[in-house]
Order: C-alpha cells, then structure tokens, then sequence
C-alpha cells in the first residue's frame, strides 16, 4: 500500500486537541461504551480496547475509573454517534465522528467550522466511501512473513502486511481487530504495539500547497478540535508548507 510509517502512526488524521480535552473526550466515550456494552472489561472487548488506548495516551486512571462507575450506576446523559461528511480546505476529504447529547447543536457546532473556511459539508457517505476503515497494528520487527504465517495460521482476514525501515505495519478490516491482536500476541513474546487503532485510513491523499488554503485548514481543524461533541477527525490531506 506504500503509506509512510510515520504517516500511519500519526494516523493521517486523527488530531489530537489538548490534554484536557483528550481526557474529556475518552471520557465521554469510555461512558458510552461502558454503558451500551457493560462495566466489566474481560466480557466488554470494546470497552477493554478503549481503555488500553487511554492508558497509552495517558489518560489519568480516574478519568477512566470515574465513567465507568458512571456507566454502571445508569445514570448519566444518552449520547448517540453522529457523523459528518464532507470537503475541507483544498477539497481534501473530511470524516467528523461525534458523540451528542442534542443533535441539532452538533449539527450546528460542525457546520460552523466548515462555512467559515468556504468549505462544504455533504451528505452522509459523501467521502466515507474512499476511506477503509482499518485496523492498525504497528510494531519493531524485521520478518513480515512470520507476521503474515502467524495471522493465517489465526485465520485472520488481513488486508495487507508490511515492512518499512524496522517497522511492521499490519492492516484488517476494523472487524478482525481482536483476533489479529490476539494472534500477534500469542505468536511473539513482549510485542509492543507502537500503533494499536481502528481508524479510517484514505485511499488516497491530497496536497495543501496554497498559503491561504493551509492557513484555512489549520483554522478548520482547530475549530473541529474546539467542538465538544467531536471524538475524531479523519482526512486526507497532506499539508506542504
């Protein structure tokens, strides 16, 4: 598929706001998930997968503790998932996934950024159809057929494994995430997963070159970040100072 490692880890697109919108933001989808699948981790696997991602982004333990425990006293407001498509700054493609308490404020709040930087919002699956959407596991190593054997012995449905400068990328469908973990874990002791996502990933990607189109697509983003009720942003730009 030839995607830079680097490219990869940073996950083309997910941004990252600050620190205490981070935690909040974990938060928020941690209770969610605790609550529509259950408390417990070990019977909950998406619940599991969401707090060892915190715990690498380093997310404090009472952040994660305080909503479960909201989770499973049943309290607590109902969010549902929105998501957002459209084109952005330098027509590059845009995916908002949102958790909403009030959906006609999300709306609202996510149209803003895209009318104030002479972008457009589009209709559901606008762009979502040029995105795969993956999971991503990513590790020091130096054979990538080893890695390939083990995840077919696992009977793992995977799409593409690579190696590039001492780093192996694999790539399967979002559905296969578990079990792919679960092989590469039993196959290759004291594994560390540099990247462990399930992400949107671009088929392809678009250069910002043009000063004013650089400038509108780090407003744009920055507006997204600001937006309480956006979880993660996906795209495919490519900025070029």
């Amino acid at each position: 598929m030839g995607r830079a490692f680097e490219v990869r880890k940073n996950a083309m697109a997910k941004t990252a706001a600050a620190k205490t919108k981070v935690n909040s933001k974990y938060g928020k989808e941690i209770y969610v998930v605790a609550k529509n699948g259950g408390a417990d981790p070990e019977t909950n696997l998406s619940l599991r997968r969401l707090m060892d991602k915190a715990k690498k982004d380093q997310v404090p333990a009472h952040v994660i503790d305080k909503a479960i425990e909201k989770a499973a006293g049943g309290a607590g407001e109902d969010y549902s998932t929105a998501r957002y498509e459209g084109y952005g700054p330098g027509n590059c493609m845009v995916i908002v996934d949102c958790l909403t308490d009030n959906p006609n404020r999300t709306i609202k709040d996510v149209r803003l950024p895209f009318t104030k930087t002479d972008s457009k919002i589009g209709n559901p699956g606008c762009v979502a159809h040029m995105f795969d959407h993956f999971a991503i596991l990513g590790f020091d190593g130096d054979d990538d057929e080893a890695v390939l054997e083990a995840l077919m012995m696992a009977d793992v449905d995977v799409t593409d494994v690579e190696l590039e400068e001492g780093k192996v990328s694999v790539f399967a469908p979002h559905t296969e995430y578990y079990k792919a973990k679960t092989a590469l874990t039993d196959a290759f002791e004291d594994i560390n997963f540099e990247i462990d996502e399930i992400t949107f990933v671009p088929q392809t990607h678009i250069d910002i070159t043009d000063p004013d189109d650089i400038a509108n697509f780090e407003k744009f983003i920055g507006m997204l970040e600001d937006c309480d009720d956006v979880q993660n942003v996906y795209h495919n730009a490519i900025v070029k100072d």
